[in-house]
């Protein structure tokens, strides 16, 4: 892209986001999803999809008038101030990246033991886990180009794979393995899986990071931003559908590793299977190489100095290495100690927790962003809901996660409160951000 005369247009922007949100997490939460709700599954991402638009809603307004490669710190700090609520949030910013990553690595292992037939023994897994994640940290230290280019072509094979699953398994679905399940157990599993699955839909907020260099975006970050999410759910959906449809309930909490390679196989049979294995394989291989050069980089030089250079370069890390070093250790130790369930869960509820501030610093924006005041005290509430839900699940069924959960909120507090004391960092305002004013 030219930099002096080219900026993204409408769809140039929902590809972006749509070749971010349908990344590992289809890969590698269905068998989570079925193994919370069962036959809900489907109904479960059609809820999360409803629930992302509460947080839509003020990315929306937000990113339309604050443009910092900050994102949703950027939006916090211009809401509620420098402070320790700020610091202690832009921590949790980077920690949802680690545990991004240790997804992605556990999901590229249960897929590639998968693929060459060997048994998913902790021991192998772990093996898989650490070295997946060594080479791209490596990979990242020198610095690859090439990696960076081959983003487009990832997202194009696995985006082909998906469709192709859909277009040719949705013939053989067997409609009782699609039965709804209503009882008030159910109902509340459902729930409980989307507060989970809600973690799938989190890339539309990659818009409001690129706003800056997208024409008019007043008027299209909003609907890039919505549509996204409209064409992401209707792939997930159909996706769900398609898996459950074939394999049952069932055999996808069996395959909990490679879910969909497995939903594969009764009308592809082995090529199937290995098709979408190997589709998976560049999906988290991608969205690992993507999770740790881009997010992780920008989140921890936010959280260590309080400010961004004034140049972005994403393969770079701001001359702080030691950065690079932390987020893979950390990635690496959440992989090997929780499940696909236990992470799903972790990052959920750091992304739920960034969205109640990024909600409520638009409402005390309300006179500078446009927006409704019932809507945006309406989506906190639903919002607050989900946070709720996600907690009470972990509680009956994830000790060790919701334990994890709370220790990582109060320990990020503590560590920014008596950091910031010791640095005296303070939080910039991106002096280069654009305004643009709203017409009432």
């Amino acid at each position: 892209m030219n930099k002096g005369s080219q900026k993204l247009g409408l769809w140039e922007a929902v590809s972006m986001a749509v070749g971010t949100m349908i990344g590992a997490g289809i890969f590698s939460i269905l068998g989570v999803g079925a193994q919370i709700c069962h036959n809900n599954l489907y109904i479960a991402f059609a809820i999360a999809a409803a629930v992302s638009f509460s947080v839509a809603y003020s990315y929306a307004k937000l990113g339309s008038v604050y443009v910092s490669n900050a994102g949703p710190i950027e939006f916090i700090l211009r809401g509620i101030g420098d402070n320790s609520i700020t610091g202690t949030l832009s921590i949790l910013m980077w920690f949802s990246y680690v545990i991004s990553i240790s997804l992605f690595a556990k999901a590229f292992a249960g897929y590639f033991l998968a693929l060459v037939h060997l048994p998913l023994t902790p021991l192998l897994i772990g093996i898989v886990e650490v070295l997946i994640v060594s080479f791209f940290t490596v990979l990242n230290f020198f610095g690859s180009k090439a990696v960076g280019k081959a983003e487009f072509w990832i997202v194009l094979i696995k985006l082909s794979i998906l469709l192709s699953f859909v277009v040719l398994g949705i013939w053989s679905i067997k409609p009782e393995f699609l039965k709804p399940l209503l009882s008030s157990k159910d109902i509340i599993n459902t729930f409980s899986a989307a507060a989970v699955l809600f973690l799938t839909y989190m890339g539309f907020g990659l818009i409001t990071n690129a706003s800056e260099n997208i024409e008019n975006p007043k008027e299209t970050v909003p609907k890039a931003i919505y549509l996204s999410i409209i064409i992401v759910a209707f792939v997930y959906i159909s996706v769900a559908i398609t898996a459950l449809g074939n394999l049952g309930v069932e055999g996808l909490i069996k395959a909990k590793e490679y879910a969909l390679a497995e939903a594969a196989k009764p009308f592809l049979g082995e090529i199937g299977f290995t098709l979408v294995a190997i589709g998976a394989l560049f999906s988290t291989s991608s969205a690992i190489n993507a999770t740790l050069y881009g997010g992780a980089n920008v989140a921890y030089v936010l959280a260590k100095k309080g400010h961004l250079p004034e140049i972005f370069e994403r393969k770079v890390w701001f001359q702080e290495p030691e950065g690079l070093y932390i987020t893979a250790v950390l990635s690496v130790l959440f992989a090997l100690f929780f499940d696909l369930n236990g992470i799903s869960s972790l990052i959920s509820f750091v992304f739920l927790i960034i969205y109640l501030f990024v909600i409520f610093s638009h409402y005390r924006l309300l006179g500078e962003v446009e927006g409704k005041k019932i809507w945006v005290i309406f989506n906190f509430i639903v919002i607050f809901s989900v946070f709720l839900v996600l907690v009470m699940y972990q509680w009956k069924t994830q000790k060790e996660s919701f334990y994890t959960s709370f220790g990582v909120l109060i320990f990020s507090f503590l560590f920014e409160y008596f950091y910031r004391q010791i640095t005296r960092r303070k939080f910039i305002k991106r002096t280069g951000f654009k305004v643009i004013t709203s017409n009432h």
